[in-house]
């Protein structure tokens, strides 16, 4: 339980745990692009970008969207299939179809100004609590921690508090606790305490010797930073079976766009089914696994050579697919298992 439950806490001074942090950032920051500018367009794409992906694994990608969409208005004019593509590799889609259209929202709403305070900054699409008081912080001086997992993970050792961050109030409880050791630059503690939680504090084998708050932190004196943060409750992972048809023919296969109603949202993908025409022409199956964040796929991708042209021809204008080839695909973004079957591509179809 709390050694020190909040309550009893939260008039006690712990600004010099901000102070050690904001101390301790300004010798070790990372040198990352985005850390050289106020920008909040910047800023608002970099914490998209970065909340599913390491930053040595995003970083490129970050630097290529950037140079393509500088600011909110080429971003908002750009089509949606374009800005898929340049999200390519990052995973998540979805994110860049909000980000497309908060960019739109900020044009209509906003007349092209990005919002500086925090609760208007919150109404853009997709952008959460965490986003916003990055940007809000970073870039307008607003006195809102950035809560995230970082901040549960540091805050929960420091402190010895087993309030469990899978209940649903863990980031008002823990947006409280940070308040305790707010410093005056809420944009450098934010940005400190995700290096913290990158670099030192880490989910395991933390490396508390080099921390900079190791001599406050109430789990490093107990041995007990194994332990915390506390979470009980674990949500089960969804097993689901797709199917597909890479139907092909001369070096051609044939794609559709997905629709914005399930994952992979306005992804390309092969045919989910084939007429009983093109049956006989099944040459080979492919079992591929694949992880969600809360989904285990299993999918089925079927090698369908067809010798037919007529029958070809039929099934395209029957189903009005799009056909493309290994050089042209690379145009258009795919979920990873197909993109990853595409570029096998002719090694299967030289195997099969």
């Amino acid at each position: 339980m709390l050694l020190q439950p909040l309550e009893k806490i939260e008039n006690s001074d712990f600004k010099h745990i901000g102070n050690k942090l904001l101390n301790w950032y300004k010798k070790n920051a990372r040198d990352l692009p985005f850390r050289q500018t106020k920008d909040p367009y910047k800023i608002w794409i970099c914490e998209i970008v970065f909340q599913q992906t390491r930053i040595n694994q995003g970083l490129n990608h970050y630097n290529n969207f950037i140079k393509r969409f500088p600011n909110v208005k080429t971003l908002a004019e750009a089509q949606e299939d374009e800005v898929l593509l340049y999200w390519k590799g990052l995973g998540y889609y979805s994110r860049a179809i909000n980000i497309h259209k908060a960019a739109q929202q900020i044009m209509t709403d906003y007349h092209g100004t990005f919002p500086y305070q925090y609760e208007e900054i919150l109404k853009l699409k997709g952008v959460g609590k965490y986003t916003a008081a990055a940007v809000s912080s970073i870039c307008f001086n607003g006195r809102i921690p950035a809560v995230d997992g970082n901040f549960y993970r540091v805050l929960s050792r420091v402190f010895v508090d087993d309030f469990d961050i899978s209940n649903s109030r863990a980031f008002n409880y823990f947006s409280e606790l940070a308040h305790l050791i707010l410093p005056e630059n809420v944009g450098d503690f934010n940005q400190a305490m995700m290096d913290l939680g990158s670099e030192i504090c880490k989910p395991k084998n933390p490396l508390c010797l080099e921390c900079p708050l190791n001599e406050d932190c109430l789990a490093f004196s107990l041995n007990k930073t194994s332990e915390f943060p506390v979470k009980t409750k674990k949500i089960k992972a969804e097993d689901l079976h797709l199917k597909y048809y890479f139907v092909h023919r001369n070096g051609k296969f044939l794609i559709q766009q997905r629709k914005d109603d399930f994952i992979w949202k306005k992804l390309f993908e092969f045919p989910p089914t084939i007429s009983d025409e093109l049956n006989p022409f099944i040459k080979s199956v492919k079992m591929v696994n694949h992880k969600l964040t809360h989904k285990n796929l299993s999918i089925e991708i079927f090698n369908v050579e067809v010798d037919s042209k007529a029958v070809w021809k039929d099934f395209i204008v029957e189903n009005n697919f799009i056909v493309t080839d290994v050089e042209a695909s690379h145009e258009r973004s795919f979920p990873k298992p197909l993109e990853n079957y595409i570029q096998n591509y002719h090694t299967a179809y030289r195997i099969l």
